[in-house]
Order: structure tokens, then C-alpha cells, then sequence
């Protein structure tokens, strides 16, 4: 892109209030040290012959999170919101539990307020009264999946309602825990905040199970996502090896990403076929998908298919509607394969036996694994942390395994997907062994996969454009 990223950080203030937290102002004496404003981890690492990558600027450098010396918020007069936005997502309350415990424990805030169900909680007219958080409150939450405090999809664009809200009950302080919607919501938000010059801290917690957040290593839930996926797979697996001509099919989440579908059949080694919405296929025709399916079922007797739901969605016919967070509505192409994979073979007078497996609610609402609870965990203190900083219109994130502050306009700018031509692409396809293109004109699909790529471009340059101008 021609026009650079812009990594800075907006501030509410000059930080005057020393933290309560007790740590180190150096580095070298065996005691966790605070974190500096000048402490910053690069964007762009990559070394060419030909080219530098790594440029010591804003549009390169992401400031690292942590705790301050210096804070903005007196704690005793801090009084501070969570809310969880959209789906469900494995992690919601290990985040919401670490906002609190980290509010409370480590800075004394005794005025914490979880609004429910979304931003819809913001509006009177919903009746849902927020409910007061403390230690004790979120203690075991962590055990359970889903939210707590309830979501909700919608909502964000009644900017004025919601500010309106936050200012009555005199919040300065809110955190936003949702996905690309969610968070473009939250910038609305801290934008209508600072118009009425208020001084609102506005940090986000970005969720999005699809991993799909560009910048950021891997979003909270992913992790869980593809360990209770793999399971899916397995079992399919075994239905399809115990039958004759058995047939696994196993429809992974990924509306516009293929991340968890590619993560998953890697990580099962049980998986033949891998379909992502990055990568199109054709169903009929000698390279397409269902006459590679059946050279598998001729060759080893049974296969495993694993596919995203955003995947195939150019076979199938759609209603072009949204639903409330504005997300194209998707046709079922789980119920599409199963149809067309058994009308094919019955055609063919062909015995098979087809197992299909839907477990995207089961995968939402689960328990994160310990790793993904780590996670959580130091997210949700980072958030707290940039807050009590006086930081805002931010997300935290986890860049080259470091935690950062990433503004919300950059980090909402296109969502994250797989490249064809990855490593971790080929890595898929030497998992699976199925061929590089299902399609019977390859050309026709490359040319498609090369103007994807350039109208995603030119969004996310248009919007990086209009934001870079507007500061």
C-alpha cells in the first residue's frame, strides 16, 4: 500500500499519579519492571536482500503494553464498564474475569460494572440493568463457557445512546470485548466520547474465533476453537475408516478466514480435503472436487472433508441479507456438500456411507484449553493496564509474541485471511495431499484470486487513507 500504517497511540492525558503496582523503574535487578511509552516491538521483521523491511518509525513500531509507572486514572474515582459484543467465543469470561480481578487486586478500583448483552445493555429501553463485578463476582466464571454477562449482536451504530449511557451511569472507563464489528463500534464510540470532550478510556479486547485480526499473532479462542474442531474430525474419521466407502464431512467455522478449517485438518492428520473460502473449487468436471473425492474412495476406501462455512459460497445460491452486526447471512454449503457428494454417488450407483458433523455452537460456547486461558489472562491485564494509563481507541494484542497497543483504526482496517500461497497453505496440502486446485480452468481462478486480493487492497488503502487524513 502506498499510504503507511499508523501505529500511534492517543492518550487522554499526561500520566501525573504514581501506580499502585510496585515494580521495578529498571531492568536487571530480579523484580518485573514497568513498562515504558519508548518500549516498542516492529510490525514488519522480515529481512531481504533486496529490500529493508524494518523501518524505525510509526508506521513500523507498535507500542508494547504493561503496566506504567505513571498513571492517568486516580484509582478511587475510576469507575469502569465491560461488555462482551457478538458471538460466543471460548475465552469471553477468562477475559472478563482477568479485567476485574486486575482492576480490583492490583489498582483498588471498587466501582466495576459488566453491562449486559452487548451494547444493547447501553439502551434503557432493553431493561437489562448492569451488574457490579467484584473478585468474588467472576471467581469461578472461567469454568463455564459463553458469557457471563450475555451478548448480543447489533447495537454499535446507535453511537449517541450508547455515549449517552456511559456518561449517565459515569463511567470513565470502558472495555469492549467483541470482534471487527464490535471494535469499529468502540471507535465510534471513544470519537463520539472525545466530541463531548469527555474523559473516557475506551480499550478494546478484540475476540473473533476465525482469527481473522490483521497485526495480531492469533485471537483469544482460536487455539480452543481448532483443539475442539480436531476432535470433530477424529471422530469422523473414525465413522468414515469403519465403513465401507465411509465419507467424514465436517463444516468448520470461518466465515471469510479458512483458519480454523487449515489449523484443524492439520493438526487431526486425518483429514483429505480441505475447503476454505481463500481457495475456489468446482464440485462437477475431471479436476473438480467430487471426482477427486471419488479417486480418494477408489483408492483408499474411505476419506475425511473437512470445510469452513464461508467456503463454496459462488455455488450456492444467496439472499444477499445481513444479520444485526451487518455480516453477509451464509448459505449452508455443510447441508450443500452432504446433498451433492450423496446425489453424485447415488448417480453413480456407488456405495458410500456419509457422516456429517456440525459442532460450531459446541466449539463457541467450550471451556478454553490452559494455553488460551493464559492468554485471556494477560490480555485482560494489558487491557486494564493501557486504561489506567490513560490510553484509548486502542485494542491489545499479541505481536511477535509481545504484547501491544494497536489503535483500533488500524487494526479494523481488513480482516485477516489465508494466502494460497503461504507456508502454512502448503503445509495444508501436504497434510491432506489433495491437489493444489480443484477447478477446471485454473487460469479463470487465479485471475479471480488476484482481483480478490487487489479490491481487498484498495478497501483497506481507501480506509487507510480517510483515517491517516482525518489525523
Amino acid at each position: 500500500m502506498s499510504a503507511k500504517y499508523d501505529f500511534t497511540v492517543e492518550n487522554l492525558g499526561e500520566c501525573k499519579i504514581h501506580s499502585p503496582i510496585e515494580l521495578s523503574r529498571e531492568h536487571g535487578d530480579f523484580r518485573a519492571a514497568y513498562v515504558k511509552d519508548s518500549s516498542y516491538v516492529r510490525n514488519k521483521v522480515n529481512v531481504f536482500a533486496d529490500k529493508k523491511e524494518d523501518e524505525d518509525d510509526k508506521s513500523n513500531l507498535l507500542e508494547k503494553a504493561g503496566p506504567r509507572e505513571y498513571i492517568y486514572f486516580n484509582p478511587s474515582h475510576v469507575k469502569a464498564g465491560i461488555c462482551t459484543c457478538g458471538g460466543l467465543c471460548p475465552g469471553l469470561n477468562d477475559v472478563i474475569r482477568a479485567v476485574v480481578r486486575c482492576l480490583w487486586n492490583r489498582y483498588g478500583v471498587r466501582d466495576i460494572l459488566g453491562i449486559q448483552f452487548g451494547y444493547k445493555g447501553f439502551f434503557k429501553e432493553q431493561g437489562y440493568e448492569p451488574i457490579p463485578l467484584n473478585p468474588d463476582v467472576v471467581d469461578t466464571i472461567h469454568k463455564i463457557g459463553g458469557s457471563f454477562l450475555g451478548t448480543s449482536r447489533g447495537g454499535g451504530d446507535r453511537t449517541k445512546d450508547i455515549v449517552d449511557s456511559i456518561e449517565r451511569m459515569n463511567i470513565n472507563m470502558m472495555f469492549i470485548i467483541g470482534g471487527d464489528g464490535t471494535q469499529r463500534g468502540a471507535l465510534d464510540i471513544a470519537n463520539e466520547i472525545e466530541r463531548r470532550g469527555l474523559k473516557v478510556a475506551v480499550v478494546g479486547i478484540p475476540k473473533t474465533v476465525d482469527n481473522d485480526l490483521q497485526f495480531i499473532d492469533r485471537s483469544f479462542g482460536f487455539e480452543t476453537a481448532v483443539q475442539k474442531a480436531t476432535v470433530a474430525i477424529n471422530s469422523c474419521h473414525m465413522e468414515a475408516h469403519s465403513q465401507i466407502n465411509g465419507i467424514g464431512l465436517v463444516k468448520i467455522m470461518g466465515r471469510e478466514s479458512g483458519f480454523i478449517a487449515t489449523a484443524a485438518a492439520i493438526a487431526s492428520h486425518e483429514s483429505n480435503f480441505c475447503l476454505i473460502p481463500e481457495v475456489p473449487f468446482d464440485m462437477d468436471g475431471p479436476n473438480g472436487f467430487l471426482h477427486h473425492l471419488e479417486e480418494r474412495l477408489n483408492k483408499r476406501h474411505h476419506a475425511v472433508v473437512v470445510v469452513a462455512e464461508g467456503a463454496g459460497q459462488e455455488l450456492l445460491t444467496t439472499t444477499n441479507q445481513t444479520d444485526a452486526s451487518g455480516n453477509k447471512k451464509l448459505a449452508d454449503i455443510g447441508i450443500f456438500l452432504r446433498d451433492q457428494i450423496t446425489e453424485y454417488f447415488a448417480a453413480k450407483k456407488f456405495h458410500i456411507n456419509l457422516k456429517y458433523i456440525d459442532p460450531s455452537y459446541e466449539v463457541r460456547a467450550a471451556v478454553t484449553t490452559a494455553n488460551d486461558s493464559i492468554y485471556c489472562e494477560r490480555l485482560g491485564n494489558n487491557a486494564v493496564h493501557a486504561a489506567m494509563a490513560g490510553k484509548t481507541k486502542i485494542v491489545i494484542g499479541l505481536v511477535h509474541d509481545k504484547y501491544v497497543h494497536i489503535p483500533i483504526s488500524m487494526a479494523t482496517l481488513k480482516r485477516n485471511t489465508i494466502d494460497p500461497e503461504s507456508a502454512l497453505w502448503r503445509d495444508c496440502l501436504d497434510a491432506t495431499l489433495q491437489p493444489v486446485y480443484m477447478v477446471n480452468n485454473i487460469k479463470t481462478v487465479t485471475d479471480k484470486l488476484r482481483k480478490d486480493a487487489s479490491d481487498a487492497n484498495e478497501k483497506a488503502e481507501q480506509r487507510l487513507l480517510k483515517v491517516t487524513s482525518k489525523q
